[in-house]
């Protein structure tokens, strides 16, 4: 991925962070977007410390404009351009239907949907003028799966879902790969707050266990990777098996 500029979302710690640190090894230039400067400095520092090129864009997700700011820094970063996209960042509150606020709701599809749904707007055009483009968004099995209390969250990803079928056959016939990874319970330094019920969640899939956020990473960048050329509006399970029983 030498000369390739990825822009990676939610990237300043988590999953996010595994997979700016994993396509700066690649030899991508990696923009690694996120709310904690402090954070992030400390993602590009560790990109940097091997030997890849990296930056920090601040990203407050929140609005259409705040998306098309990112948008514009990155171009501006990137050198005019951009060539991979991972989004990744999001929102996942768990709780009954019946006690969700109204706030809440527009706060999850707001980040979950309209930032990546308005970042592509902003940025695949570019890429399909250059015949050459890879997006790839960041969903959960509780977007393929019913489970009590992800209502909110597991609807929004299966919009995610669907974007990328459809981005797929927007833009697919003009050199942009659109694609999702579709992951299970990880461990990272948010769940391990709740490590019990992660790995009960975790136990009733075949591989038994919760993934690595670098197991995660690993496949993310395999699709952003020009040895995914072939692979285009693909929903890939990453989920120990999961959805598979």
């Amino acid at each position: 991925m030498q000369g390739k500029v990825a822009l990676v979302t939610g990237a300043t710690s988590g999953i996010g962070a595994a997979v700016a640190e994993a396509l700066g090894r690649r030899g991508a230039r990696v923009l690694v977007a996120g709310r904690d400067a402090a954070r992030g400095d400390a993602v590009v520092g560790a990109i940097r410390e091997r030997g890849g090129e990296a930056d920090f864009v601040g990203a407050e997700l929140g609005d259409v404009q705040a998306v098309r700011r990112l948008a514009h820094d990155a171009l501006e970063l990137g050198g005019g351009r951009v060539d991979v996209v991972v989004n990744n960042a999001g929102i996942y509150p768990f709780g009954p239907t019946d006690d969700t606020e109204e706030s809440l709701f527009d706060a999850v599809y707001a980040l979950n949907v309209k930032a990546p749904f308005y970042l592509v707007a902003e940025l695949a055009p570019g890429m399909a003028d250059r015949g050459s483009g890879v997006i790839v968004n960041v969903s959960t099995i509780a977007a393929a799966l019913g489970f009590p209390g992800m209502a909110l969250y597991g609807s929004s990803k299966a919009a995610l879902n669907l974007l990328t079928k459809a981005w797929a056959a927007e833009y697919g016939p003009r050199g942009v790969r659109v694609n999702a990874v579709q992951v299970g319970p990880t461990l990272t330094e948010t769940t391990a707050q709740a490590e019990e019920d992660l790995q009960s969640l975790a136990a009733k899939a075949p591989a038994g266990r919760p993934a690595s956020v670098a197991e995660v990473a690993a496949a993310i960048v395999y699709l952003a990777d020009d040895e995914a050329s072939f692979v285009q509006g693909a929903v890939l399970p990453v989920d120990g098996g999961r959805t598979a029983v």
